[in-house]
């Protein structure tokens, strides 16, 4: 927890008179105030986040963090868990959607082996970050040990440590894990005292029975271990994923470092929520994507008080929303960066 502790202490809020500043900035360019709209935001954020007049996001880094899940025992998906390694090899080759899409924002895909139930030994290409081999079905008793949801979020923070190093300027969260979608929706379902079947969906297209079966499942889970909404380490340990542990403790320490951080969905949220209730100020460090065909998606993103950028009906996961979403939030910055004042220009300003 020390070191919980200690990421924590780093993260503050962002400076309400740089915002304002570079809202001045964008003010002098050639168009009517706001008229670009949310990419003025992006750029204001952006420069309060980095710290920089003219934030470099020229390197891009999107983290898909591949985990297994315990809950698929309860038939909760459409997939059997054995998908998970499968998409692992598909990402590594660059055939998954987060490929495709991740090369058309011009990012980066780092895999991370954080919690699969497959032995990856020798696999190039591969970062291997494994915790445990899955977690436990949180339907029958805790998701992972407390020394497991401490690692995975270690995990995290690490990468976002070493994002720092290398001069990333924008990092996007990934995920894959085959039942995923039944520990993200107990975790705003804990959080929120929302009834499980609001916030509960199809995840990879069940049909009614099996979602009846899910709902169940989930509610079993959370009436079985109690996961306190008050304690966001609680929640995680008890009814959430080895992954999803990875993605908050990315995002604290994308936060503590300073880097922007686009959320992609469902998942990712889950573990970008668990990051905000463990600091106030992590939404500051945060893009939202999109939002999810997911029904408890919505609901996270009202929590954590961050707004979705796209609305394509997405609910693939993998980090394919944040790859779309990049280069939108580059935009802002090279808006700032490139467009011509009134003065330059030698327009008649306002």
């Amino acid at each position: 927890m020390n070191r919980i502790t200690a990421i924590l202490s780093r993260i503050a809020p962002l400076d309400a008179k740089l915002l304002a500043a570079t809202q001045a900035r964008l003010d002098r360019k050639t168009k009517p105030l706001n008229a670009l709209g949310r990419l003025e935001e992006f750029a204001c954020r952006l420069v309060a986040i980095s710290g920089q007049d003219l934030p470099d996001l020229s390197k891009k880094v999107i983290f898909t963090f591949a985990a297994d899940h315990g809950i698929t025992e309860e038939g909760v998906s459409l997939y059997p868990k054995e998908v998970t390694t499968q998409m692992v090899f598909n990402f590594l080759r660059g055939g998954a959607g987060v490929n495709v899409l991740a090369r058309h924002a011009g990012a980066e895909v780092r895999v991370v082996d954080v919690g699969v139930d497959h032995d990856f030994a020798g696999c190039p290409g591969l970062i291997h970050k494994k915790v445990a081999r899955g977690s436990a079905n949180f339907a029958k008793g805790p998701a992972m040990t407390r020394d497991q949801m401490l690692a995975a979020l270690q995990v995290g923070i690490e990468l976002a440590d070493q994002c720092k190093r290398e001069g990333v300027g924008l990092v996007g969260t990934g995920e894959m894990g085959i039942g995923n979608t039944s520990p993200s929706s107990a975790i705003i379902a804990a959080f929120a005292g929302l009834a499980v079947a609001q916030v509960t969906h199809r995840g990879t297209g069940i049909g009614d029975e099996a979602l009846r079966l899910k709902v169940q499942a989930i509610q079993k889970g959370l009436d079985l271990n109690r996961p306190d909404p008050h304690d966001s380490l609680d929640v995680l340990q008890k009814v959430g994923g080895l992954e999803i542990a990875a993605i908050a403790g990315l995002v604290l320490g994308c936060a503590a470092n300073r880097i922007p951080v686009v959320v992609d969905g469902f998942i990712s949220t889950a573990g970008a929520l668990i990051a905000s209730e463990l600091h106030p100020s992590v939404h500051d460090y945060l893009f939202a994507a999109h939002e999810s065909v997911e029904v408890g998606h919505r609901f996270m993103l009202e929590r954590i008080d961050i707004r979705p950028i796209l609305g394509l009906d997405l609910r693939l996961g993998e980090g394919t929303g944040a790859a779309l979403a990049m280069p939108l939030i580059e935009a802002g910055a090279k808006i700032l960066a490139e467009m011509a004042t009134f003065e330059e220009a030698g327009v008649i300003g306002h």
